[in-house]
């Protein structure tokens, strides 16, 4: 079996190779247990800081090449996980590059598979960002889409062409509809949700942190021990568990910038916890506020996806998997 990852340079496509390379088998769109024996990453830039296996595979190319994505998922490829994007800020200040990445570059890779001779699994990285605007008190999945960012109608448009290309039978596909992922290792990036990560990460590192928001903004949250869990666990799913509708909002759990803090604080010390500096950005507070905080994920739970039990094990998470176990 050969496995692409586009994005496959960021933390989440590192910490994915990683991870099939551990596990040696996915399950595939027959049902059939298979020897993973290539992972090809692609990405901007080659991937670095991988383990020296003979699996991996590293190829620079950009996404919204049309020829080199079709070069790059060939008649060898059996599944891909498609996870590169222009994050949010980033794709809200330059609206031409967020639409030629995210959106263009996703129908790039649905092309690619439609032009192989079977369909194959694609799991792709969507988001909650898909809502905004009027929301109701809670959402699910058949909350009607109103994207208040350029980023989130990106990945919203990405889904319907998805589910159109699945029913066309171009492709078996699946959208997970991803929280804030928290805690990200390395250093802050231009997502506005970028100091949901830093306010944990830097103060652990021993390092001093900004929060652009206040300590009752909520936001839907999951650790990247349960986002590679769950992409592993859509790829093996068969389709007919998704039915008709192949968009899927992950299990997650609502928590404050403060609880996120006081649990910092219970975990590390106080002085840890008072590393973080608190300084209100307003466009920051304004997108946060936009996006939405509680959802009933009662269909993700049903099909086997789970959340994280609450931050303290985020937390624990972190210090495990990036700090050796260490607090600064």
């Amino acid at each position: 079996m050969r496995i692409v990852i586009t994005g496959g340079a960021g933390f989440i496509g590192k910490k994915l190779a990683r991870a099939l390379l551990a596990r040696g088998t996915l399950m595939d769109r027959h049902g059939t247990i298979e020897t993973i024996r290539t992972i090809t990453l692609f990405d901007v830039v080659e991937a670095d800081g991988l383990p020296d296996d003979p699996r991996l595979e590293t190829v620079a190319g950009d996404i919204t090449d049309p020829a080199a994505v079709k070069a790059l998922i060939g008649a060898r490829t059996d599944g891909v996980f498609h996870l590169a994007a222009i994050v949010s800020a980033n794709a809200e200040q330059d609206f031409d590059l967020g639409y030629r990445v995210n959106l263009d570059g996703t129908r790039h890779v649905l092309e690619a598979c439609r032009a192989l001779s079977e369909p194959i699994r694609l799991v792709f990285a969507s988001s909650v960002a898909v809502y905004g605007g009027d929301m109701p008190a809670v959402l699910d999945d058949g909350t009607i889409l109103t994207p208040q960012t350029s980023y989130g109608a990106q990945k919203a448009a990405s889904e319907l062409l998805l589910n159109d290309y699945g029913r066309k039978g171009f492709v078996d596909g699946r959208a997970l509809r991803l929280p804030t992922i928290v805690v990200r290792p390395g250093k802050p990036n231009k997502a506005a949700s970028t100091f949901a990560s830093s306010i944990i990460r830097e103060p652990l590192a021993g390092q001093e942190a900004i929060c652009p928001v206040t300590r009752e903004a909520e936001m839907y949250i999951l650790s990247p021990r349960r986002v590679l869990q769950a992409l592993t666990h859509a790829f093996e799913l068969p389709a007919a568990a998704f039915g008709m509708t192949r968009m899927l909002t992950l299990p997650g759990i609502t928590v404050s910038i403060g609880q996120m803090v006081d649990a910092l604080a219970e975990i590390a010390g106080e002085r840890v916890a008072r590393r973080i500096q608190w300084q209100p950005d307003p466009m920051i507070q304004r997108i946060v506020a936009g996006w939405p905080a509680r959802f009933d994920a009662r269909r993700g739970r049903s099909m086997g996806f789970e959340p994280d039990a609450d931050v303290a094990e985020i937390i624990q998470a972190h210090t495990e998997d990036e700090l050796g176990g260490n607090i600064a």
